[in-house]
């Protein structure tokens, strides 16, 4: 499989030229299905998840990189398959609790899009979806929006959170919602924390 080549070549090489820098890298040391949730920026985010993770990560990407037949080999064969971000694409939510039933990581960017301001945009329901219908931990992560600009790439991981643990906060109904503002909480606190460790270190 191409995935586990690059895993294991070629992921060593780009760490190396990249050097990035992660703060709570031992959080994703986990056992399990898990939900990978992050900010996203850049094209290149994915790889540097998949860089950064111990383990192997599916991700959704959007359809239309799958419309040239050899993009789309490529991307299959990283474990990546198409999504419908103008509708609620229902194959890939199945093909996503599949995943995670199977006890593998998936990767989400819950903005639904690359955001175009250092600010997280809005976040889609669906990852919190994900999480309440698999009773998944989700993962949260934030990407230094410099990352691949006058700094090397700095992110910070945080501890995994168990959604299902906010039931006695909120009634079954309202847990999909309570769940995505507490990924977007969550991801807001980890900027604010970056943003406090890189001045503390003097790091430009």
């Amino acid at each position: 499989m191409l995935y586990v080549f690059a895993k294991i070549f070629i992921a060593p090489l780009v760490w190396l030229f990249l050097r990035p820098k992660v703060y709570g890298r031992e959080n994703l040391n986990i056992q399990g299905k898990a939900i990978i949730c992050c900010n996203h920026r850049a094209a290149f985010d994915p790889v540097l998840l998949a860089i950064i993770s111990p383990r192997f990560i599916h991700f959704m990407a959007k359809k239309e990189l799958f419309e040239n037949k050899f993009l789309a080999l490529l991307m299959r064969s990283l474990l990546a398959f198409p999504v419908n971000r103008k509708n609620t694409d229902i194959q890939s939510l199945k093909r996503a609790i599949k995943v995670l039933n199977k006890g593998k990581i998936f990767g989400i960017f819950p903005e639904g899009k690359r955001a175009i301001t250092d600010q997280v945009d809005k976040f889609e329901k669906g990852t919190a979806y994900l999480a309440v219908k698999t009773n998944s931990p989700i993962i949260p992560m934030y990407i230094h929006p410099d990352s691949y600009g006058s700094r090397r790439p700095t992110v910070i991981v945080g501890k995994p959170i168990n959604v299902n643990k906010l039931i006695p906060y909120a009634k079954k109904s309202d847990l999909v919602e309570v769940a995505t503002n507490e990924i977007a909480d969550a991801i807001d606190r980890l900027r604010l924390a970056l943003e406090d460790l890189l001045e503390d270190n003097h790091i430009e």
